[in-house]
């Protein structure tokens, strides 16, 4: 299994390439835990904001 896929914006930013369903996995877990660190990071806010 191998696919790729980049961002089509003229921006700098990185792409993506993943060679296989391990790197897959350990990729969709790093960005599951920076979602989850990031909706953390908004409730946080949103209380203090609501204070």
């Amino acid at each position: 299994m191998s696919f790729s896929f980049t961002d089509p914006k003229p921006n700098n930013e990185p792409s993506f390439s993943f060679t296989g369903p391990a790197d897959v996995e350990e990729r969709l877990q790093a960005i599951t835990d920076l979602a989850h660190e990031i909706l953390r990071l908004v409730v946080e806010v949103r209380r203090q904001i609501s204070n």
